[in-house]
């Protein structure tokens, strides 16, 4: 493998995106245009949210409102909790939505006749889920004070003290344009690159290529690479757009973003040479970028519709959408400033996806030029 081809190939790549001002104007202009206009118009809508349970009273009145929780269909109990340390790593990996505590003088601030506080935390950092959760969390504690009410206790028997972290005014773009930044790598890098191989069968210019001594390796670097500038464009455009414009804040590493949108960018692109490989024409490969890669990247990485929402062999095949562990970090990021600590399993995710779409990706221009 020789650096100097490499090299050519690249430069090949980046001449034509200059002399395609449409491609290059849609690629710069797209990520903008779609963060203004989704960022303000993008409303969500769930069931299952995964709570803990922390039971410090254990008696027959915290057990009857937990009852409340363990039956309500729109939440699920995941387990439960005595270190509040371990209720923030679970909220911050994203295995719980929100936490139920239950103090011990619980009962007996019930039956003697004063308010009893209970607090409901929540994981703001999904705002459109966090409010309806909230909804649902004090129409449970309004009909177990109604339960209380029928049995002799006193008015307002409960005191419900509901928090939420990292996003507690509940600003919807806070949550919706980090998503959008996964979407539109997504598409920028699969659906052009997508393009390159067709293009070059089309127009009749793949012989050309296939004569010279030229790589695989070689050729699917020198594609993606003009892209890849490109993309990092895209990136610094959306997150200052995020930041400057939205007021989106920042609270994690810069350095843990960039590595994850590097790693991400770097498998979306190698997947729209993939397809542009499979692909002998720019409509067949276009058609293939938009089912593979907008689409899933859409509706199954948790940015539209909740994960733990979905029927369980659609939550199974999220796993498989490099889009879901993106999304994952940029919230962890953005909004619980958390670090590598608690996103290590995402970017070896999407470390590995990136390795191994490469890899098939050579193995595929390989066997196309044999």
């Amino acid at each position: 493998m020789k650096l100097s081809r490499t090299i050519a190939i690249s430069r090949k790549e980046i001449l034509h995106i200059l002399r395609d001002p449409r491609s290059l104007t849609m690629a710069l202009a797209l990520p903008a245009v779609m963060l203004l206009l989704f960022g303000y118009a993008l409303t969500l809508d769930v069931d299952r949210i995964p709570v803990l349970i922390q039971d410090n009273s254990n008696s027959p009145d915290s057990r009857l409102l937990i009852s409340y929780f363990e039956g309500s269909q729109y939440f699920q109990v995941v387990g439960g909790f005595d270190d509040s340390r371990v209720m923030e790593n679970w909220i911050d990996r994203g295995d719980s939505m929100g936490a139920l505590v239950v103090p011990a003088n619980f009962s007996k601030e019930l039956r003697s006749g004063r308010r009893a506080q209970v607090q409901f935390l929540l994981d703001g950092s999904d705002s459109n889920t966090a409010s309806i959760a909230l909804g649902y969390a004090q129409s449970i504690f309004r009909m177990f004070e109604k339960d209380l009410l029928s049995s002799g206790a006193g008015s307002d028997p409960v005191q419900p003290e509901l928090r939420v972290w990292y996003n507690p005014e509940l600003e919807s773009r806070n949550y919706i344009v980090p998503g959008l930044l996964a979407v539109i790598l997504m598409i920028i890098a699969a659906l052009l690159t997508s393009l390159t191989l067709a293009r070059e069968w089309e127009m009749g210019t793949m012989e050309q290529l296939l004569s010279t001594p030229v790589r695989p390796a070689e050729l699917v670097l020198g594609k993606m690479s003009a892209y890849f500038g490109l993309g990092i464009v895209d990136t610094l455009v959306a997150v200052v757009v995020g930041v400057l414009v939205f007021s989106i804040p920042l609270r994690g590493s810069l350095l843990l973003l960039a590595l994850s949108s590097l790693l991400f960018l770097f498998g979306a692109l190698c997947w729209g040479i993939l397809i542009s490989a499979v692909a002998r024409t720019q409509l067949m490969a276009y058609q293939m970028g938009m089912i593979t890669s907008f689409l899933p990247a859409f509706l199954l990485s948790g940015f539209i519709f909740a994960i733990e929402s979905m029927p369980f062999p659609v939550q199974m095949a999220t796993y498989l959408v490099p889009a879901r562990y993106y999304i994952s970090v940029l919230k962890s990021v953005f909004l619980k400033g958390v670090g590598l600590e608690v996103v290590g399993i995402e970017l070896f995710f999407l470390t590995g996806f990136a390795l191994a779409v490469f890899l098939v990706t050579i193995h595929r221009v390989k066997a196309k030029i044999a």
